[in-house]
């Protein structure tokens, strides 16, 4: 990862990270500084800490064993082994790696937790933590290991490793030897005094980390989501009368809905192929017959759901992304590691790792996000079924259907992701007992953020084939110069990564373009270029 220089640092003070300056640190690479507010915190609690040890009073994990065998008694004296043993026997963690930009994340959900000040770690350690950050050292962290319970022991520990020079680093897109990094840096590498190793791994920051930028994320595909719905909407010359503010901010003002209903208005403002609901009330109306009991008329009223409840469903996405925001930041902000220290208090033993709270999040995400996957595959269906899509050919074939198929092989990825999403079930309900049943009630939290992240990442080509489909069904029924500003931006946006399907061909290159510029962002960044502001 280059990282961003001249960036603004993100300050790091334990009481307020939000989302955004997560996604600043870890996709953006800007520097972060611990806040020399933190810094004294942290010394205050590890020299109150350090007293306790000298009092011979027992504390978890300082002079215990970790876990079921919290009864074994360790003896001070083994500190930097009994903690160093405790980091090497857990960085046991399968599978592929966490990307660079979330391994950042989960670097810098752990470092904003201990500098709560409640964690008793030296300050040096934050130090060490923000400097590899603001140097690019990336623990290699592999992806499967957590429970979730005690917290992401497996996770974290790998991070651990690289303090104490073992490990790997990434470099390149690969692991690297820790030592042999650190050495080019002219840094040593750390020994982990009381408890610090324990600190380390024992808390959120993995599942927390990876899902601050799940949601992040996952609120830019909304937005991409509602882009999409407004040139289909308009190419089928659809009603504006479902996104009247009264009918969300009056009847049922859910904060979604409303943001929703109005980012609609807002995108599909200055289009000259919408109608207004008296337009078709005036159209039926003079087409009735009169003396007539019963008859048939081509004027549809209301459209389908997935044309006209769009505030409804896309705004309850909006509400669940919110609620798990809202989650995500306190966790962010929370000492979620076990003991605590609290000046003049019983040291706290509990179970603030506990990853619960995130773990229901990030199903509940993964629910939302599902559902916006099912609204634009129905969208994509509604523009390929002659039957359905107001007058367009079949499969949007733009001449001699049956020799061309047009975009009928394009539906089925969607469709299939689709499936795919519906069969990653909620996480957080799997708990399986582990640690001699000291583990007995787990969250699942990292799983959770990662099924999230998966539906995230189908939900991309489900996108990219709508938005294909919307801007050849623009092409075919000839309704360019209508379109709204943001419509046409959208559309032009389409039109630099594919051209019209004039006849078959190779499409998985074009939608895979279409799917990545939709996961940088670039969609949403076209559209707000002009004079158009998305919730």
């Amino acid at each position: 990862m280059t990282l961003a220089k001249t960036a603004q640092a993100v300050a790091i003070t334990g009481e307020d990270l939000d989302i955004p300056g997560v996604r600043r640190i870890a996709e953006e690479g800007a520097p972060v500084e611990v806040a020399s507010s933190s810094l004294a915190r942290a010394g205050k609690s590890r020299m109150l800490f350090e007293d306790v040890v000298r009092q011979d009073v027992p504390v978890y994990g300082v002079t215990t064993g970790y876990g079921e065998m919290i009864y074994m008694l360790v003896d001070p004296a083994k500190e930097v082994e009994l903690q160093t043993n405790l980091v090497r026997s857990h960085a046991a963690g399968v599978g592929p790696l966490f990307a660079e930009d979330e391994a950042r994340a989960v670097v810098t959900a752990r470092l904003n937790a201990l500098s709560k000040g409640h964690s008793a770690v030296r300050p040096e350690l934050l130090e060490r933590l923000a400097l590899y950050l603001n140097l690019g050292l990336t623990p290699a962290i592999p992806e499967i290991g957590s429970l979730g319970a005690s917290g992401d022991l497996a996770p974290l520990a790998h991070i651990a490793c690289t303090v104490i020079g073992e490990g790997y680093l990434v470099r390149d897109g690969r692991p690297v030897p820790t030592g042999e990094v650190l050495r080019q840096h002219g840094i040593e590498p750390m020994q982990l005094r009381f408890k610090e190793g324990l600190a380390l791994i024992n808390g959120t920051s993995a599942m927390t980390g990876l899902g601050a930028l799940v949601v992040g994320r996952a609120m830019d595909q909304v937005r991409q989501a509602e882009i999409v719905t407004a040139l289909v909407i308009e190419t089928l010359q659809g009603s504006t009368s479902p996104f009247l503010a009264e009918g969300h901010d009056v009847a049922r003002p859910h904060q979604g809905q409303i943001d929703t209903a109005a980012n609609m208005r807002a995108l599909m403002r200055g289009s000259a192929l919408t109608v207004e609901h008296r337009q078709l009330r005036s159209q039926l109306q003079a087409g009735k017959q009169q003396g007539v009991d019963v008859q048939r008329t081509d004027v549809y009223m209301q459209k389908a759901y997935s044309l006209r409840a769009i505030p409804q469903v896309l705004g309850a996405v909006r509400d669940t992304l919110y609620h798990a925001g809202n989650k995500v930041t306190i966790e962010l902000n929370s000492a979620n590691d076990n003991p605590l220290f609290f000046e003049g208090q019983e040291v706290f033993h509990g179970a603030n790792f506990h990853g619960q709270p995130i773990a229901f999040a990030m199903d509940f995400v993964t629910i939302a996000l599902t559902q916006l996957g099912v609204l634009s595959e129905r969208r994509t269906n509604r523009l390929l079924n002659r039957h359905l899509s107001y007058g367009l050919p079949e499969f949007l074939v733009s001449g001699d259907p049956g020799l061309h198929s047009g975009f009928a092989g394009a539906q089925y990825p969607a469709t299939a992701l689709v499936a795919e999403n519906r069969t990653i079930g909620a996480a957080s309900t799997q708990s399986v007992p582990s640690n001699g049943d000291n583990q007995d009630v787990v969250s699942m939290g990292l799983i959770a953020a990662r099924n999230a992240r998966r539906v995230l990442g189908n939900n991309q080509h489900i996108l990219a084939v709508e938005l294909l489909a919307a801007a050849q069904a623009v092409d075919i029924s000839g309704r360019r110069a209508g379109l709204s500003p943001a419509a046409a931006a959208a559309y032009e946006f389409v039109r630099r990564l594919a051209p019209t399907l004039d006849r078959d061909r190779f499409m998985s290159d074009e939608i895979e373009r279409v799917a990545a510029a939709l996961t940088r962002g670039e969609l949403v960044a076209a559209v707000e270029q002009g004079d158009v502001e998305l919730r």
